[in-house]
């Protein structure tokens, strides 16, 4: 008899059978061998120490126009249309149950938290301990009582830790408003979920499209392979070119392990020609040691893969924490 989803109970989808969820594309699973030697890989390379203090963002209360903070990996308070909404909120300085175990901060979140401004909303892409930061989520709801969006199954995950949590789960496709002025969408992503090693796609994965009144359009991807590219052209399809694209750069080494999960600095300039953003923010590196490369590896890989596709380097940028933009918003 098939053991049952703790997470989620619903009925049999395109990428839900009914126990597990599926990506758009094959995520190939690694045996226990393999594992270890990525762990030998990972904890034979360890990161210098961040010279000096990091860069610190104060961000204003509210902002019309589009403002993104990057707070460190995939943690980013965006700012627009009269909301403040964190998405994949971490503050914790370890990944991994009860703060004990896991990698360690590399350097401190760019916006303190008590610089943090009214939240309303929180956006969860999936349930991996680099993104979703149980203690973190429930703090945020005792101090601003914002709400929390997040694939399905992860709302079990986040009541956890505080029941009382104000959270609502969507699948693939669906969306919800913030406000009557801006709206989010919950897009696929060829990831993968698991808080453990019993519930491995238990929970779906996602990436978040914002879009605004005006017909401005944010798109924060989540961690992804790159697969054939239909997704992120699906984007603009779906959407238009967005204003603004946040894009994974790192945890990309080796490629025999990560290839199937994670996109390179090479497929991360490709999803920004698929997806044809204006502008393009580089995430997920610097802050936690999750992978083989060096911690500064991201950014100049960036700039030989942009090198070779033609692209102006100011079109994709890498952000460092404490780093804030304001791209054109429509």
């Amino acid at each position: 008899m098939m053991r049952r989803n703790p997470f989620y109970d619903g009925p049999p989808t395109d990428h839900f059978d009914g126990r597990h969820f599926r990506p758009p594309a094959e995520v190939p699973r690694r045996g226990l061998t393999q594992y270890a030697r990525f762990l030998a890989g990972q904890y034979a390379r360890p990161w210098p120490a961040v010279p000096g203090p990091a860069r610190r963002d104060r961000p204003p209360g509210r902002a019309t126009a589009l403002r993104i903070a990057f707070i460190g990996h995939s943690s980013h308070l965006v700012q627009v249309e009269g909301m403040n909404v964190l998405v994949d909120p971490v503050y914790a300085d370890r990944l991994g149950p009860g703060g004990a175990v896991g990698p360690r901060r590399a350097q401190p979140p760019g916006i303190a938290w008590d610089d943090l401004p009214p939240i309303d909303a929180v956006l969860v892409t999936h349930n991996h301990w680099d993104h979703l930061d149980g203690p973190t989520l429930a703090r945020l709801a005792r101090r601003f009582g914002c709400r929390v969006l997040t694939p399905l199954g992860n709302d079990a995950v986040v009541r956890r830790y505080d029941p009382g949590i104000p959270i609502r789960a969507l699948d693939w496709g669906e969306s919800a408003a913030l406000s009557d002025r801006l709206t989010v969408h919950l897009e696929p992503a060829i990831h993968w979920s698991g808080r453990g090693v019993r519930d491995r796609h238990m929970a779906l994965w996602g990436s978040w499209v914002l879009t605004g009144a005006g017909g401005g359009v944010l798109y924060h991807v989540g961690d992804t392979a790159y697969g054939d590219g239909r997704e992120f052209r699906r984007i603009r399809e779906t959407y238009g070119p967005p204003d603004a694209a946040l894009i994974p750069i790192g945890a990309y080494e080796p490629r025999w392990h990560l290839r199937g999960q994670h996109v390179d600095p090479g497929e991360a300039v490709r999803i920004l020609l698929d997806c044809g953003a204006a502008r393009a923010y580089g995430h997920h590196w610097g802050t936690f040691r999750l992978s083989w490369e060096g911690r500064d590896d991201p950014p100049r890989d960036l700039a030989r893969a942009l090198d070779r596709h033609g692209v102006d380097p100011a079109r994709f940028r890498p952000l460092r924490p404490g780093d804030a933009v304001e791209p054109p918003w429509r």
